[in-house]
């Protein structure tokens, strides 16, 4: 095994994106790791928070709740999530979680495959 290509990222060192609703860390991806199939990192949603409509014209995306309850929206269908549920989302489906309730929301998600290049991966419509 190359012992140069294994990478472990903490999550503390990752600064949180808020751009889009929440709080958004990438941990593993192209520019943290060098992945080349997809990335994979966390979200946590307090409550009345969402992550704004979007999709993925490239990207399956996989959603894991670890913690709390949200509504995932998928082309305007609410669809209910809880802890230790997980949900695939398709290519090209538009997509926010919002969440609803009065505990906070963790989440881990992975996309894949990469988009060609990463302005072409997320597509917000909101």
């Amino acid at each position: 095994m190359q012992t140069e290509r294994i990478k472990i990222q903490t999550l503390d060192d990752i600064p949180a994106d808020r751009r889009r609703g929440g709080e958004v860390r990438t941990l593993l991806s192209p520019k943290t790791v060098g992945s080349t199939s997809g990335f994979m990192g966390v979200a946590n949603l307090a409550p009345g928070e969402k992550i704004n409509e979007h999709y993925h014209p490239y990207s399956e995306e996989f959603l894991y709740v670890i913690s709390g309850a949200l509504v995932a929206q998928l082309d305007g269908i609410p669809y209910r999530l809880r802890a230790r549920q997980g949900l695939l989302i398709p290519i090209g489906v538009r997509h926010r979680l919002i969440n609803e309730g009065d505990q906070g929301v963790s989440l881990v998600f992975h996309l894949g495959p990469l988009a060609p290049r990463p302005d072409m991966g997320h597509i917000d419509t909101e």
